[in-house]
């Protein structure tokens, strides 16, 4: 397999016959992200830093709230989401209520859909997220799928409903807005501290 210029897509050995997940778990262990959508294998490189800290901040920030509201489980990458036999992927966060945890998570996997998927972007993956991978966890009944921009220091929600993405809300640091959702009652945290630079 050889990397595209320009792209993060990896073509397979075998044109025109999709990677199953089996493939998948061959694929190196060499600290990249490897994913499968549509049986086609992505490779991600290492994230940078602001995505570090962001992805911190949301992972702290949801946890904390769980600690006090055990309702369910916050996961970081990586770790693998199955959704079908051509589609694994490794999302930079998820949650997964106690009810869902209980029907799709395994020691290695979850074999199903998680309530939240955040996805941060980066140079190399904004453009399949917002559409390749949006429309993946859209009709797997993703709950919900925060996309994270660290560029403009925004958060865009989709929420499913009736089996169709809908826009949920913009948020922006700069507006002073705050980050709410109904998976989780009473969650809040400003934006603006998810996007915080920090003072040297």
């Amino acid at each position: 397999m050889s990397l595209m210029p320009a792209s993060d897509r990896v073509i397979s050995r075998r044109p025109g016959v999709k990677l199953t997940y089996d493939d998948f778990l061959l694929f190196p262990d060499d600290g990249l992200r490897h994913e499968l959508i549509d049986g086609e294998h992505y490779v991600t490189p290492s994230p940078n830093l602001d995505h570090q800290r962001i992805s911190g901040r949301l992972y702290l920030a949801i946890g904390n709230y769980l600690q006090a509201h055990p309702t369910g489980e916050i996961v970081y990458a990586p770790f693998d989401v199955v959704f079908s036999r051509h589609d694994v992927v490794e999302p930079d966060l998820l949650y997964l209520s106690n009810e869902r945890a209980s029907r799709v998570v395994t020691q290695t996997s979850v074999q199903g859909a998680p309530n939240l998927i955040i996805e941060i972007l980066s140079k190399s993956t904004r453009r399949r997220d917002r559409t390749i991978k949006q429309r993946l966890y859209e009709r797997s009944a993703v709950d919900e799928y925060w996309m994270v921009d660290p560029v403009t220091a925004s958060i865009r929600i989709l929420r499913q409903r009736a089996g169709r993405f809908a826009a949920a809300a913009d948020l922006r640091a700069d507006a002073g807005d705050v980050l709410t959702t109904p998976l989780l009652p009473e969650f809040t945290v400003p934006l603006a501290e998810i996007f915080a630079t920090p003072r040297r």
